[in-house]
């Protein structure tokens, strides 16, 4: 059974995640990354026994750890040494936590923008300055322009010979645009890091919804990934987003670096985080086949439908995420709307439909939004309509 076809319009509209409370109740929400699904069973029934005697105290018994090297091994063939992955709070604060670690105030991140906007906010709240480096224009790494914006970041203070330290956020798969990066850009890239001396962090949240044609490749199992670190979770492969809970995963070459780290304090999984990740690592994975099925024939529906009934827009071929990246500069010479550089703006006030601006993406977001396919078909339908009513107004 399709997880994205067992909930109807009015159901999904009784919710009050920020997905469905932001908006006025006509608008129809596309935009954060939600799906629109119900637990896999094995999660729901493991919370609901928990909740039923009460077990909501700290993070306990369940080997989250131990489900998740398990669930690396059968699904990418990646060997994790348990000892080298440590619970975290959730992607983001393990990725903060990472570089607060390996930089101080006033160093430079590299991110490959467009890209997911907290990795720029949340760096710049830590101190640390955020310095792009774009991707190509079919949204994949872009390695020559990556080194360029590393040597600037790493490039000797004035009166120095010492190359500055400087950090690297990788986002694999990508979001916005869903490229999976493959192992032979992975290792151009921990090549010229590892040249420079530059932590590498991989955010691969995403890691689980990869499509055919498309494979997954850990950024800590390529040649030169040794010193890296990757930060996983289930939570958006599962929907888990209420309930954090995240691996971060040091390289083979990081064994003193990650005992420093764990005497540091930071912030911990939720225990009901725990559980639930614990449990779709051990029991969801025939869950997620069939939820990727159903992504997939959504991204299809997705990809058909802006060919054939928006004139001058590009969408992104998603190989991984659910988090498609619409292109609408070429609307106007195509004989359709201009929308201008904030599309989603008009979208939203006149097509009530509600889907990321392009331009919290960083460079390359003006004339884009970002659009989150994982809804029920007839809901996605429903939101390809509305755009369409606008962009052919």
């Amino acid at each position: 059974m399709n997880p994205l076809d067992q909930l109807t319009l009015d159901q999904l509209r009784a919710r009050r995640s920020i997905k469905w409370s932001l908006y006025e109740p006509d608008v129809l929400p596309m935009w954060v990354a939600e799906m629109d699904v119900l637990l896999a069973d094995p999660i729901r029934e493991a919370l609901e026994g928990a909740l039923a005697i009460g077990d909501t105290g700290y993070p306990g018994s369940w080997p989250l750890v131990d489900e998740f090297v398990a669930f690396a091994d059968r699904r990418w063939g990646w060997a994790v040494d348990p000892k080298l992955v440590a619970p975290a709070a959730g992607v983001i604060p393990a990725y903060v936590d990472a570089f607060i670690e390996d930089t101080e105030p006033g160093d430079e991140i590299v991110i490959t923008s467009p890209v997911y906007p907290p990795f720029t906010t949340y760096l710049r709240q830590a101190g640390r300055v955020v310095r792009e480096a774009p991707l190509t224009a079919d949204l994949r790494l872009d390695v020559a322009a990556l080194e360029e914006a590393l040597e600037a970041a790493t490039a000797p203070a004035e009166g120095s010979t010492t190359r500055r330290r400087a950090g690297l956020l990788l986002c694999n798969p990508h979001n916005p645009g869903g490229a999976v990066h493959t192992r032979q850009e992975l290792e151009a890239v921990a090549a010229i890091a590892n040249r420079l001396d530059v932590t590498v962090v991989s955010d691969e949240i995403h890691a689980p919804i990869v499509y055919s044609g498309a494979e997954f490749t850990p950024y800590l199992s390529v040649d030169g990934g040794e010193r890296g670190i990757a930060i996983q979770s289930a939570s958006k492969a599962f929907n888990l987003a209420a309930m954090p809970a995240a691996q971060m995963i040091a390289g083979t070459e990081r064994r003193a670096w990650l005992a420093q780290y764990r005497k540091g304090a930071h912030g911990h999984a939720t225990h009901l985080g725990t559980i639930a990740g614990t449990v779709a690592y051990r029991d969801g994975e025939s869950w997620l086949d069939a939820l990727l099925q159903g992504l997939e024939a959504n991204r299809d529906t997705l990809h058909a439908f802006v060919s054939d009934q928006l004139p001058g827009v590009t969408v992104s071929r998603n190989e991984g995420t659910f988090l498609a990246w619409l292109d609408f500069r070429g609307t106007a010479a195509a004989g359709a709307r201009d929308l201008g550089e904030e599309p989603s703006k008009l979208l939203l006030e006149e097509g009530r439909v509600a889907l990321n601006p392009g331009t919290h993406f960083g460079l390359g977001g003006a004339g884009h939004a970002r659009l989150n396919f994982a809804a029920p078909p007839a809901v996605l339908d429903e939101g390809l309509s509305r755009i369409a009513s606008v962009v052919t107004g």
